[in-house]
């Protein structure tokens, strides 16, 4: 399984990687509907991204989040009911929401972010 890995002391804050993934899921640059985000903390960037844990599998009521063939941890759009326990529960705090949507959203380790980051901040491996 590939999963987005990070390392933030490479990080310049750049947000390249967060206006490429809001455009590519939500079809607007906008950070705030980015899967994956950059936050500064006693500026220096940290980067904050699922590691495909597994966590909120168990805490979905409806059983709407699931691992898929790969590995990686998705949420079924059709099964979820807006609850965000998710949200509230990720350890990494990387499961998040925006007020547009009725659904949580997260990264998929899709790995476009990467194509666009230009130290090497984020990187694919195999787990």
């Amino acid at each position: 399984m590939k999963v987005l890995r990070k390392k933030p002391e490479a990080c310049i804050a750049c947000h390249a990687c967060e206006n490429t993934c809001s455009k590519l899921y939500f079809k607007e640059e906008n950070p705030e509907k980015a899967c994956l985000r950059i936050n500064q903390i006693d500026s220096k960037p940290e980067i904050i991204t699922c590691t495909q844990c597994g966590g909120c599998i168990d805490i979905c009521p409806v059983e709407a989040i699931k691992r898929d063939k790969n590995g990686i941890v998705r949420i079924d759009k059709k099964k979820c009911v807006g609850c965000f326990m998710c949200v509230g529960f990720c350890l990494e705090l990387a499961m998040f929401m925006h007020d547009d949507y009725i659904e949580p959203f997260k990264c998929v380790s899709c790995g476009q972010c990467v194509k666009v980051c230009p130290t090497g901040a984020i990187y694919l491996s195999e787990e």
